[in-house]
């Protein structure tokens, strides 16, 4: 049965995914696995407006003043894949943090049932979500020896389409990365907004990576924001794999193509690069 998660248990019992996501068993064997040596990695406590969320977070062992990034999850959570790419980028010199930001509404790493899953997704506020990041960037440079001045964002799925809002949210990110994440949709009160909604006005550099046999993101809504973005001054730009499908870069499922992700991650890179991260 589905449980939603109450405020005091949240605020209590809150904790870290460990290993994978049940949804997403059995992991392929290719998948991707990044050590800590060099590496100050592991779970934090984020404090937000109504108590804490967990967090993974890793940066090198070495240093202060550190680049962050925000790294935002799938539907599926902060599990083992979005930690081990926290962790890719605390091997570039990141501060890199991925928090939970479904926590208070369920935990989603122990269901198998992917209508379930969504369910707890769809009850996520954009505005709790915003704002929890805004915290986590907080934490970022009173906590972690982070740079607020050097500050990207990237997310997957679920995350991507956050990485577009977030990024029109907050003037101080520099870039993002949108790995594949839905551009429109209904507006509800807890979606006001969708990436297509606020492309005209974005001012921050994204790079949206998409996939052109991803099923849940019809070509012609790329169109409707490519084209939104024309009167935007900020420079983004959207790349579309022609034979990639969703979730392209998530190395643990069959969905995984390595050269387009690869591709992908070094785009990224150049990409923050460019603009000074």
């Amino acid at each position: 049965m589905l449980k939603e998660i109450t405020r005091r248990e949240f605020m209590t019992t809150a904790a870290l995914t460990t290993g994978f996501a049940v949804a997403v068993q059995p992991v392929l064997a290719k998948v991707i696995s990044t050590d800590t040596q060099g590496l100050i990695a592991g779970a934090v406590k984020i404090t937000v407006k109504d108590g804490e969320i967990p967090a993974y977070r890793a940066r090198p062992d070495q240093g202060e003043n550190f680049p962050i990034v925000l790294v935002i999850q799938e539907i599926f959570g902060v599990h083992e894949h979005i930690q081990d790419v926290v962790r890719r980028f605390a091997k570039l010199g990141y501060l890199a943090i991925a928090p939970e930001l479904f926590i208070r509404q369920g935990d989603v790493s122990k269901l198998s049932n992917i209508d379930e899953i969504r369910a707890i997704v769809s009850k996520v506020p954009d505005t709790q979500v915003l704002s929890d990041l805004d915290a986590t960037v907080d934490w970022a440079v009173k906590s972690a020896k982070g740079n607020a001045d050097r500050l990207v964002i990237t997310g997957f799925c679920w995350g991507g389409r956050i990485t577009w809002l977030y990024s029109a949210h907050n003037p101080q990110v520099k870039a993002g990365v949108a790995w594949y994440g839905r551009l429109v949709g209904n507006v509800t009160e807890l979606q006001p907004k969708h990436p297509v909604d606020i492309a005209s006005q974005l001012k921050v550099p994204v790079l949206g990576l998409y996939g052109g046999e991803d099923t849940g993101i019809p070509l012609d809504t790329i169109e409707q924001i490519r084209e939104k973005l024309k009167s935007s001054s900020s420079k983004s730009e959207i790349i579309v794999y022609p034979d990639a499908p969703h979730a392209f870069f998530a190395d643990y499922r069959p969905s995984y193509r390595e050269i387009e992700a690869k591709d992908g991650w070094q785009r990224l890179q150049k990409w923050f690069k460019q603009y000074g991260v």
